[in-house]
């Protein structure tokens, strides 16, 4: 299943969160969207989930387009959503909040095939089967995240949109997120991760998209991604090899802040491709 948005503008009220974002997924990628606090990352995925009316702006799941349908046709689809603050049924059992996921499966009587995934999620998370008796309440640092990663794939997704797997944890449990998201693609999914942490989302990646205050500033493979010199600055902490034996005033040339790209000194593409490269 590939998904697809092409100029999407959206906005909360009188404030615009996407300015003519642009996007594709081809089926069983992994495409990382990366960005500081509130440069538009999470809007893109809750446009496509439907939680947020682009207008104008098209998005398209394998041909058909899906811009306005209410969300629970869209997850009925198979797009399903990860989200940040990883909400948790406190007073339920795990194994409770773990079914929740399946819920639209049980109605159509799939018990048996909802049964084996359970385990599954068991197989991947070992310990959330150790405690699949107790509240979701007792969860703490990062358990909740993986409670929700687990409810999520009782859905049984085509498309999971993982929403800042990163932010709060210690960086052994990040390096696990992103060896799960891995894993998720070897079980043959298309997967849109957005995070913070550049580094590690760039490294699962088969390609990246870099957003500042609504806009795309840069599509890349994400290998080659942060070779990019404003993508380096702004998200790596450092410049690119190439320009590491370069003179101060040279790479300060050339390392602008992605920001800068934002602002209007960037045209972008029909797919969000940066064309600011006439300074190189």
């Amino acid at each position: 299943m590939s998904p697809e948005a092409e100029g999407l503008e959206a906005a909360y009220g009188a404030a615009k969160a996407l300015h003519g974002v642009s996007l594709h997924v081809d089926p069983g990628e992994i495409v990382a969207v990366i960005g500081a606090n509130s440069a538009g990352k999470t809007k893109r995925p809750r446009a496509i989930r439907g939680l947020l009316c682009p207008s104008p702006g098209r998005i398209r799941l394998d041909g058909p387009e899906i811009a306005g349908w209410p969300p629970e046709r869209i997850v009925a689809l198979g797009v399903i959503q990860i989200p940040r603050r990883c909400q948790r049924f406190a007073s339920m059992s795990v194994k409770d909040n773990l079914r929740l996921g399946a819920h639209l499966r049980l109605r159509q009587g799939e018990r048996k095939a909802v049964k084996e995934d359970l385990e599954q999620v068991y197989a991947l998370f070992p310990w959330l089967k150790e405690r699949r008796r107790q509240t979701a309440r007792t969860l703490s640092g990062g358990e909740p995240r993986m409670l929700a990663i687990g409810r999520a794939g009782m859905a049984s997704p085509c498309i999971p949109l993982l929403d800042e797997l990163s932010p709060g944890l210690a960086p052994l449990l990040v390096r696990e997120r992103f060896r799960i998201i891995a894993g998720l693609r070897q079980q043959g999914l298309t997967l849109l991760p957005v995070d913070q942490n550049a580094r590690q989302a760039l490294r699962a990646a088969d390609r990246a998209y870099a957003i500042e205050t609504g806009r795309i500033v840069g599509e890349e493979l994400a290998a080659a991604l942060p070779e990019e010199p404003a993508i380096q600055a702004a998200y790596l902490g450092g410049i690119p090899q190439r320009f590491a034996a370069s003179h101060p005033s040279e790479v300060a040339a050339y390392a602008r802040p992605a920001r800068s790209a934002a602002s209007g000194d960037a045209a972008v593409g029909q797919h969000g491709h940066s064309r600011d490269h006439a300074s190189r």
